[in-house]
């Protein structure tokens, strides 16, 4: 494994920026695939009505879990910018506010989520049939929600880094684990949704342990030193800075997929599983989408520290480039083979797989508009701008789709589930168009202030 650095503002980018990508985007499958796999168990040995159970926790643990994420957004920033200007002392002191950082954020989230469950849950309007069993299924997930935290900290540490290697056989390790024990769970103890909640927390607590141990055994800066763990206050500021934005924007972007998620629930059981398992398959292309735009921030946050201009504004142009790929195979084939792939999460609901298909046609063909707003933000985010791409976001996407849902899906011939999935489509265009125009400028006036003070 990488124990040192890896240079992004050195050699061929188009290369670099696809080599660096793969091993998040298997990352993020593998994540991806504790939550598929809880599917996969439940809806196989018991049920449509568990299948929504689970899935419709997912705007829920999303909603109260975004916040804190976006910390770790702001931790990746900062070391990237650290490594890009070789300040070793400043690396020190990131990391080692990071990972106390992520136990603080664990442990509210602890609380918050049990506490929470139930009410959270009838506030959504989630089926009567289906309530207690997503709220069990929180209870669980929020039990175990620190080493989540840590596993996304130090992730997010280690891709800033360059190494993106680390983190994917951490969670190839821990999902096969965690396949293996909701086979165990659901089969031979009948625990139901109990079982693929636990799963998942034992399962990501063994992340969470790899990641502290590689961070542990670093021989450069990024090294973990558990006794000089402490909250710097210069670096806790700028992680805030960076990554409070990115979480509000991520908790408000939840909200509007909550609203919507709420919408959903008021076609039925039947309709919030077809929802459900379109959405688990909608992650696996969001999620390489996404790790298009990690890598977009981490390159653009190592050659802004570093002052490359000319590799930044590259950068950007192979990424949204690469993403309208990715975002447009993937999706397009999604699509086009959405019956059996939605047969593997649904076993008993011809109807629900209906529903699955209608979410999957609106919503996966077109995502790589979703893709390039993304990218876009993470551009931005990789200069040090924070702010303003969260508020254009939360207009643009959260703003938009609640006013949606409460004009055009509220008239009763529009107040239909495509109704509702065409407000995606409208967010995403708008809010990428803003998103990229403020790009340029940013970009711009970083580069005129690096060429006033002669760094270039």
């Amino acid at each position: 494994m990488n124990n040192k650095s890896a240079d992004l503002t050195q050699g061929p980018l188009l290369k670099q920026i696809v080599l660096y990508t793969i091993p998040i985007i298997l990352t993020g499958i593998f994540q991806l695939l504790f939550n598929a796999a809880d599917l996969v168990v439940v809806g196989q040995y018991c049920g449509s009505v568990s299948v929504g159970a689970v899935g419709a926790t997912g705007p829920v643990i999303n909603l109260i879990t975004n916040l804190f994420i976006g910390f770790s957004v702001g931790s990746g920033v900062s070391v990237a910018h650290a490594i890009g200007a070789g300040k070793e002392d400043e690396i020190h002191r990131v990391i080692h506010t990071s990972i106390p950082l992520a136990l603080i954020c664990g442990l509210i989230l602890t609380v918050v989520g049990i506490a929470g469950a139930e009410y959270i849950l009838e506030l959504m309007k989630t089926p009567e049939e289906a309530i207690r069993l997503s709220a069990l299924y929180m209870k669980i997930y929020f039990g175990g929600i620190i080493s989540s935290m840590i596993y996304n900290f130090g992730a997010a540490i280690l891709r800033a880094a360059g190494d993106t290697r680390s983190p994917l056989v951490h969670l190839t390790i821990a999902g096969v684990l965690n396949v293996i024990l909701n086979l165990i769970f659901v089969i031979a103890f009948n625990m139901d949704v109990a079982g693929v909640a636990l799963a998942t927390i034992i399962s990501q607590t063994l992340s969470a342990a790899l990641i502290l141990r590689t961070l542990m055994k670093r021989t450069d800066a990024c090294k973990l030193v558990l006794k000089n763990m402490k909250i710097y206050m210069r670096p806790l500021f700028k992680i805030l800075r960076i990554g409070f934005p990115a979480g509000i924007q991520g908790s408000l972007f939840s909200i509007s997929n909550v609203i919507i998620q709420s919408s959903v629930n008021s076609f039925g059981a039947v309709a919030v599983a077809g929802n459900a398992a379109a959405q688990n398959i909608e992650g696996f292309v969001y999620t390489a989408m996404n790790s298009i735009t990690q890598s977009a921030l981490n390159f653009t946050g190592q050659n802004h520290g570093a002052k490359k201009f000319d590799r930044v504004k590259k950068t950007a142009f192979i990424s949204l480039g690469f993403v309208m790929f990715v975002g447009l195979s993937l999706g397009i084939s999604a699509y086009i083979f959405s019956r059996p792939l939605l047969s593997i999460y649904i076993s008993d609901s011809e109807e629900a797989v209906k529903y699955g298909i209608v979410r999957l046609l609106y919503i996966c063909v077109p995502y790589c508009l979703c893709g390039v707003m993304d990218v876009s933000t993470g551009l931005l985010r990789g200069l040090g701008s924070s702010i303003l791409p969260m508020i254009i976001t939360v207009a643009g996407v959260c703003g938009f789709r609640i006013v949606w849902i409460y004009s055009i899906f509220s008239i009763p011939q529009y107040h239909t589930l495509e109704t509702l999935y065409i407000s995606y489509i409208i967010s995403w265009t708008m809010t990428f168009a803003v998103q990229i125009a403020l790009y340029t400028v940013m970009f711009c006036l970083k580069k005129k202030k690096a060429l006033s003070v002669g760094v270039l």
